[in-house]
């Protein structure tokens, strides 16, 4: 139903799903096994994610990010308690507001131009424990990779989680795209997790590659309470969940989660490379990039019109129209023939402006 060589750098989610991880599937498949998680494979997930993350860590499969996210923060919060995060972070922009609706969680959100907190940019939010009147700082939510595809190193988050610990709060770190952070660091998962203060994650799968994949992993349990139960009331709970934790053992039971984030951030590097050689000779004009390209998507200003030219092509998004600004992400699929197809129109578009 679909032309299976179109490629579009909208969403690392636009990608389908790797043949390792359908093979996982197909596998799965056969005669039964135990409902909402007493199967083998998610018995063999809590192995596999201790070998990453540690001898305590536990996962909970779930549907998605969002449902990932809010699930594990609410497991973090009591009722009255308030979520420090960015303003460009996911739980505060593109999440319909579920942490709000279905979980009763406060986001306090900070300004920051990288799409990176620091312990200047907690102290704006974290105030107030004591009031009644004030929604209660309870936990800092990190991105990694971050919405604006920049990266925090060990020592940074090392540092936030110093500072918030110190301040009676937890450290929150949403992982949609965290192989593509460990790839571009060329770290293991947990020497920027586990190693440096972080108390609980969401794994990410399905943008690296899985179906509908994700996992809350819990690295302090005691930073996190009921999450049994709430990921029943949040709907979360796969009844045939070795399907889930199927795709996360194809992924992270062995080395296929970090050879598809490193080749979306060649990708990635591959098409900033291709775009600041053209400005370089003269054949593209007019592009700006606003921030570092570090894992797997690239933050572009276009001139007029050339982004609505480009989309006819080339789907992607807008990410801050007032400025002509668009985002540009690679997949584990993505090409070096669609690279170099790409900066070629690119190439062609801003010379027509």
């Amino acid at each position: 139903m679909h032309d299976a060589a179109v490629r579009g750098f909208a969403s690392d989610n636009y990608s389908g799903v790797h043949p390792e991880v359908l093979a996982a599937l197909a596998a799965a498949n056969g005669g039964h096994q135990i409902s909402y998680g007493e199967d083998a494979y998610t018995e063999r997930l809590q192995h596999v994610v201790r070998g990453h993350f540690g001898a305590d860590a536990a996962a909970f499969p779930v549907f998605n990010g969002t449902g990932a996210n809010v699930t594990g923060l609410q497991s973090m919060l009591p009722r009255w308690g308030a979520v420090i995060a960015a303003s460009t972070a996911h739980i505060n922009v593109d999440e319909g507001g579920a942490p709000e609706k279905v979980a009763g969680i406060k986001i306090l959100s900070v300004p920051t131009d990288d799409g990176k907190l620091t312990p200047e940019l907690v102290d704006r939010e974290a105030w107030g424990w004591g009031d009644e009147h004030r929604a209660q700082p309870l936990v800092v939510s990190i991105t990694q990779s971050t919405e604006l595809g920049t990266l925090y190193t060990p020592d940074e988050i090392r540092a936030l989680a110093d500072h918030t610990h110190g301040h009676g709060m937890r450290l929150h770190l949403d992982g949609a795209r965290i192989s593509n952070a460990a790839a571009a660091l060329d770290l293991p998962l947990a020497a920027f997790t586990r190693d440096v203060g972080v108390d609980v994650l969401s794994l990410g799968g399905t943008k690296n590659g899985a179906l509908a994949a994700e996992a809350v992993v819990v690295l302090d349990a005691a930073a996190s309470e009921g999450l049994p139960y709430l990921r029943k009331l949040n709907m979360q709970l796969a009844s045939k969940m070795r399907f889930v934790s199927a795709q996360l053992l194809a992924l992270y039971d062995g080395d296929l989660w970090q050879r598809n984030a490193r080749h979306a951030n060649a990708m990635a590097e591959r098409l900033r490379a291709g775009v600041e050689a053209g400005l370089a000779d003269g054949s593209i004009s007019g592009v700006s990039f606003t921030q570092p390209t570090q894992a797997n998507g690239l933050f572009a200003v276009l001139p007029e019109g050339v982004a609505d030219r480009l989309r006819t092509s080339f789907r992607f998004y807008d990410w801050d129209a007032s400025r002509r600004e668009v985002r540009w992400m690679c997949s584990f699929d993505t090409s070096e023939h669609d690279i170099d197809a790409f900066v070629a129109a690119i190439a062609r578009e801003t010379s027509a402006a």
